[in-house]
C-alpha cells in the first residue's frame, strides 16, 4: 500500500462513523480517571462541552493539557464533589487493577478498587443524566460477581437504570483484540425507560493498514531465538474479495513463548495494548513486518486506539506506550454514544407525540357534542 494510500485509509478511519454531532443535543461532561482524553475526544465530537477533568498521573495530565486546551485537576479522592461543576454526563474509565486478571483482584478492598465510590458520590451530588464507564472484562467475574453487583445496586441506588455489555475493540473498525466492558446509566428523572442496546458494527480491519513505514521508534528485535513456525496464507472468497480474519494471528515466538514472547502476523489483529505487561514485547506484542521482528511506535499504538493523527503524543516512548496501554478505544465509545443520542432522539419525539395526542384528546372532549 503506498503511502498516499494510507493516509487516505486513515482518514477515512476517523470518518468511518456515521455521527450526526451537528444534530445531537449540546451536552456538558466531565472526564473522571481521564488518562490522555479518549472519552473528550469522543463526546467533544458530538458536540459535547468538557466542564472538569480529573487525572493523577502527571505525565498523561500534561498530554492531555497539551490536546484539549484544559488542565486536568489531580487526585479525584481530595476533590469535593461541590467543588466540580454541574455537568449532564459523567463519564470515565475508573482503574480497572483492582479488577484485572493480572492484578491482586482485591477489588473494594483495594484502594483503587474503592474510587468508584468517588463516581457515586459525585453522581449523588450532581445526579447527571447520563453515566458513561469502562471497565476491564473481568469485572463480570470478580468476587463470583459480587463485586458487579455491587456497581450495579449502587447506581441503582442512585436512581439510574443501568445497561451494561462487553465489547471487542476488534469489531469497530480498529485492529486491537481489546474486550472491555461498558455501562450506560440513564438517570430516571431524565428517561424513565429507555430504549437502549449497545452497537454490534463487525467491521472488518487488519493491523498492516494502521503501519507506519520503518519508524525509529518501533523496536526492532534482533536474537537468536526467534522462532516462525508458520506463515499466515491468505483466503479470498467467491467475488475475490480478501478474508479479512479479525483477530490477532500468531505466527511465532521467542525465548519459551510466554507473554510479550509471542509473534503476531500483520494481516490480522494487534494483542491489546497494556499499560505494564512483561517480555521482548510489552505492552504492545511483537510483529513480523517484512522481514524485521518489532514491536508498535507509540503512533502506531494511537491509531490502535482510533485517535486522530493530530493527537500530540508524550515525547517519551515508555510512557506515551503506557498512556495508549491505558486509554479507551475511541471507535466504540462513538458508536455507543451514537446510540445514547439515538435513544434519547426516540424518547424526545415519543413524549411530543405523547403530548400531541393528550392535548388533541381534550380538545375532542371539549369540542364534541356529547351524545
Amino acid at each position: 500500500m503506498s503511502k498516499r494510500d494510507k493516509e487516505t485509509k486513515l482518514k477515512n478511519q476517523e470518518e468511518a462513523v456515521p455521527f450526526k454531532a451537528t444534530a445531537s443535543p449540546k451536552f456538558t461532561f466531565i472526564d473522571l480517571f481521564a488518562g490522555v482524553g479518549g472519552f473528550h475526544y469522543a463526546l467533544k465530537s458530538f458536540g459535547a462541552n468538557c466542564v472538569f477533568a480529573s487525572e493523577i498521573d502527571k505525565h498523561a495530565s500534561l498530554v492531555y493539557q497539551e490536546n484539549h486546551g484544559l488542565k486536568p485537576c489531580g487526585d479525584i479522592t481530595k476533590i469535593s464533589e461541590e467543588e466540580i461543576p454541574k455537568h449532564d454526563i459523567l463519564c470515565g474509565g475508573f482503574p480497572c487493577q483492582a479488577f484485572s486478571i493480572s492484578g491482586k483482584q482485591k477489588g473494594f478492598e483495594d484502594t483503587r478498587g474503592t474510587l468508584f465510590f468517588d463516581i457515586a458520590r459525585i453522581a449523588k451530588f450532581h445526579q447527571p443524566k447520563i453515566i458513561f464507564l469502562e471497565n476491564v472484562k473481568n469485572l463480570l467475574k470478580h468476587d463470583k460477581g459480587r463485586t458487579l453487583s455491587t456497581i450495579l445496586k449502587t447506581l441503582e441506588d442512585l436512581n439510574y437504570t443501568i445497561f451494561y455489555e462487553v465489547l471487542n475493540t476488534s469489531d469497530f473498525g480498529l485492529p486491537q483484540n481489546r474486550e472491555r466492558i461498558y455501562f450506560i446509566a440513564f438517570h430516571k428523572n431524565f428517561i424513565e425507560n429507555p430504549r437502549f442496546s449497545f452497537p454490534n458494527p463487525q467491521i472488518k480491519s487488519k493491523l498492516s493498514d494502521l503501519l507506519e513505514d520503518k519508524p525509529s521508534d518501533g523496536k526492532v528485535i534482533e536474537r537468536n531465538d526467534i522462532n516462525i513456525y508458520k506463515e499466515f496464507v491468505r483466503e479470498y472468497n467467491l467475488f475475490g474479495e480478501e478474508q479479512i480474519p479479525n483477530k490477532p494471528i500468531q505466527i511465532g515466538f521467542v525465548n519459551k513463548g510466554g507473554q510479550g514472547e509471542r509473534i503476531y502476523d500483520t494481516l490480522g489483529h494487534a494483542i491489546t495494548l497494556s499499560a505494564y505487561g512483561g517480555g521482548v514485547g510489552a505492552k504492545t506484542g511483537l510483529y513480523k513486518v517484512g522481514d524485521v521482528i518489532r514491536k508498535l511506535s507509540p503512533r502506531e499504538c494511537a491509531r490502535l486506539q482510533g485517535f486522530p493523527e493530530d493527537f500530540k503524543m508524550d515525547k517519551s516512548i515508555a510512557q506515551a506506550h503506557k498512556q495508549m496501554g491505558n486509554s479507551v478505544s475511541i471507535n466504540v465509545l462513538k458508536h455507543i454514544l451514537q446510540e445514547v443520542f439515538n435513544t434519547i432522539s426516540y424518547e424526545q419525539r415519543t413524549n411530543i407525540r405523547f403530548s400531541d395526542s393528550q392535548k388533541w384528546v381534550q380538545e375532542r372532549k371539549r369540542y364534541c357534542p356529547q351524545i
